[in-house]
């Protein structure tokens, strides 16, 4: 080697120093799988009260099912906390993912470490007992998720029982399923007697998109006036990509002129298709600022970030707090 210096590093220190440094990266690769680093700005401040409306938990005290097939690295409370000081929300809300099938325990846990600015939406099925209702509410939570695609926790001929016996405790039922599914499920979403939140705006197909059949059921739940949309997800069916997914946006913006009064957003982290190869890892703070291009007017993200979710998840109307960095 060259010496270029009094200073220039010897063989076996540069050695050592690379060593490390792969140690490093083997550690930031753990400690920021579930929320890679991003020098993406945040765009806009958000208002007082702000809520990310869906994003999971995955917390290795709790073991996933078998079966299981969207299983990322640990995303805890912790993790997430560091993503809403960035984000700059101060509410958020819990959902229950495919991995942990109808076991809440992790929603649960994560509840009680969040307090009172956090909601859940848990999973069940016809198994699950009165009590456990009783306890999930006490706990914060204020819906279901009816999940198809994955684990298929809940059966189609289970939803209306569901929905009748989540009536009583003035729960939403919320859901997921492939497109296909979706269109022809909707009349009957149509006429439960719950509020019907629909998550990432659908899965709507591109370049289909507004021409689709899924949109169009979306659209007919949404009309009806019960019906809700989950404004994540917008690089999950993109096929125009990054940084602002010029198709998937104006699905979204379309959702918000149809009914500004009945659309939340949310993050959808840690993303666990993402993580599991089945689409490419987004950017979180970029998906948070994709709301400045949505919902332009301060009127529209106080609606979007605060009313709606209040309206829809049951925080406190006057219970608002600003972050401060």
């Amino acid at each position: 080697m060259k010496n270029i210096g009094p200073f220039a590093p010897s063989r076996r220190s540069l050695l050592l120093g690379t060593a490390a440094l792969g140690v490093l990266s083997i550690i930031d690769r753990r400690a920021f799988a579930a929320s890679p680093a991003s020098l993406t700005q945040r765009q806009f401040s958000p208002p007082a009260g702000a809520c990310d409306c869906h994003h999971h938990i995955y917390d290795p005290r709790f073991p996933t099912i078998a079966g299981a097939k969207l299983t990322p690295p640990p995303a805890t409370v912790k993790d997430y906390q560091r993503l809403q000081h960035r984000l700059g929300t101060t509410r958020n809300v819990i959902v229950t993912p495919s991995a942990y099938g109808t076991d809440n325990r992790c929603l649960l846990d994560a509840l009680s470490q969040m307090g009172n600015n956090a909601r859940g939406i848990a999973v069940i099925n016809s198994q699950t007992r009165d009590r456990e209702l009783e306890q999930l509410h006490a706990a914060g939570v204020r819906g279901i998720r009816v999940l198809f695609g994955r684990t298929n926790p809940v059966q189609p001929d289970e939803i209306e029982p569901l929905a009748q016996r989540i009536k009583e405790f003035g729960w939403q039922m919320q859901f997921y399923m492939p497109a296909a599914q979706l269109a022809s499920l909707a009349d009957r979403m149509i006429k439960l007697p719950v509020p019907v939140v629909i998550d990432h705006m659908g899965h709507i197909a591109e370049p289909a998109g507004q021409n689709s059949e899924a949109y169009k059921a979306v659209r007919r739940i949404l009309d009806n006036g019960n019906g809700w949309v989950k404004l994540s997800g917008a690089y999950m069916d993109t096929k125009m990509g990054p940084p602002h997914y010029p198709d998937t946006s104006a699905i979204a913006r379309s959702y918000i002129s149809a009914a500004p009064e009945r659309v939340v957003w949310g993050s959808n982290w840690p993303h666990p298709a993402a993580q599991a190869g089945e689409t490419p890892l987004p950017d979180d703070m970029n998906l948070f600022n994709l709301i400045e291009e949505w919902a332009p007017t301060a009127k529209m993200k106080q609606q979007l970030l605060v009313e709606n979710p209040e309206t829809l998840f049951g925080f406190k109307r006057g219970d608002r707090t600003r972050f401060t960095s």
